[in-house]
């Protein structure tokens, strides 16, 4: 059968309770339910180590490196017209490529169409202005050379293969719903959303009173029996 589309209020209200867990039990999770492959490559890292989340619905945009003429890449303007409240940006098409495709003024705009942070496998610069935006951005690497002439885009809104941590790709397809914080970056696929979500709020409880039980004087062991492994 398939999946009805999520509404823009629940997703909206997905996106608010994920932001109160975090990417290990995520994970923990998603290994509990035989997907043990959504974690995203330790090289990917947030410009501003204090900054909040990085939570929400991908929308992917997708280039490559290439020379072109002219002043500017007018596909990835029309690229990232789409996005919309609630969605981060995925930029997937360059790894190491020594380039940056993303810097302030492409940030500025995305926020103002309610776009809520971006995770780049690429390069990124103006690194002191966005830190400023409250735009939570995890990027591959900086760089002051930019795009134009070297890196265009050629699809958006199509699935996307980025660098993983457990296998050498992992898929993000538009929709599907990226968490990151100090522990790194993980991939839910947006059928799983909800499910997870539900297993990661019970398993952050659980976390809670083992913390509250140990405050209180209980051994590790006496809360390991109670509780099970966590």
């Amino acid at each position: 059968m398939t999946q009805q589309p999520l509404t823009q209020e629940k997703r909206a209200e997905l996106r608010e309770r994920y932001l109160k867990v975090d990417t290990a039990n995520v994970a923990d999770v998603l290994d509990e339910l035989g997907h043990p492959d959504y974690g995203l490559a330790s090289s990917f890292w947030p410009i501003k180590e204090s900054q909040n989340k990085l939570a929400g619905w991908a929308y992917t945009v997708r280039g490559q490196m290439t020379p072109y003429p002219g002043t500017g890449d007018p596909e990835k303007m029309k690229a990232v017209a789409g996005l919309k409240d609630g969605e981060i940006s995925v930029w997937s098409g360059g790894g190491a490529s020594g380039v940056c495709f993303f810097g302030e003024l492409i940030a500025l705009g995305m926020q103002h169409r309610g776009c809520v942070g971006s995770l780049i496998d690429g390069g990124i610069r103006d690194i002191e202005w966005i830190a400023k935006m409250n735009f939570p951005v995890f990027t591959q690497y900086r760089s002051p050379v930019q795009s134009i002439g070297r890196w265009q885009v050629n699809a958006w809104q199509v699935p996307v293969y980025l660098p993983g941590a457990t296998a050498e790709r992992v898929m993000v397809r538009p929709g599907d719903f990226i968490l990151a914080d100090v522990d790194g970056v993980i991939m839910v696929p947006q059928e799983l959303a909800e499910t997870v979500l539900d297993r990661a709020e019970a398993l952050t409880r659980k976390e809670v009173s083992i913390r509250e039980d140990l405050g209180k004087g209980m051994s590790l062991p006496e809360v390991l029996e109670k509780y099970g492994h966590v």
